[in-house]
């Protein structure tokens, strides 16, 4: 009985593990958003400055930094154009800026071209966007859930094979009035 014991244990164990690896299906959430990091986003640099732009959903968010040292750029006006469209950037903080997209981008690569005029110093910042949103993200966990939904189906039967091989000796025993 004690082999059992630790056969279920290790089988509760395998697929407890499992769990973790399922997700929600279409139409079922997949829990919280990806983490700010995890945002798409570009960089323009020239000698002077530095643009990084995070793009979440229809937001963008700017930072305009000096290249020399990494400090945000004082009293800056910036102006944005994606893909021929000019964006209109508001200035929230010291190197900091928030624009609204009037739609979402398109997919494809998009020109994005910046120009920064902060006291005597201008500068034009140029980069591409590689945007595709449209789609979907390959499954990358979906082999993993697989395999381990397989190992926990073994699992089960190696111990059921366990169990009953185990109960067949002590019943063979208890016939012949030996101890197993």
């Amino acid at each position: 009985m004690h082999h059992f014991r630790t056969l279920a244990a290790a089988l509760a164990l395998l697929l407890g593990l499992a769990m973790p690896a399922a997700r929600a299906h279409e139409g079922h959430d997949d829990g919280p958003a990806a983490p700010a990091g995890a945002a798409p986003r570009f960089a323009a640099v020239s000698d002077r400055f530095e643009l990084v732009g995070v793009i979440d959903g229809r937001r963008l968010t700017l930072y305009l930094d000096h290249a020399s040292d990494n400090s945000p750029v004082q009293d800056a006006r910036l102006e944005l154009d994606l893909g021929g469209q000019a964006v209109a950037v508001a200035r929230v903080g010291e190197g900091l800026y928030q624009a609204e997209l009037a739609q979402p981008l398109a997919d494809g690569e998009i020109p994005v071209t910046a120009t920064v005029v902060a006291g005597a110093d201008s500068d034009r910042l140029a980069t591409d966007i590689d945007w595709h949103a449209s789609a979907e993200a390959p499954d990358k966990g979906g082999w993993t859930r697989a395999a381990l939904l397989a190992a926990a189906a073994g699992l089960a039967g190696v111990a059921l094979g366990l169990w009953a091989w185990l109960r067949s000796r002590r019943s063979a025993a208890a016939r012949m009035g030996g101890a197993a």
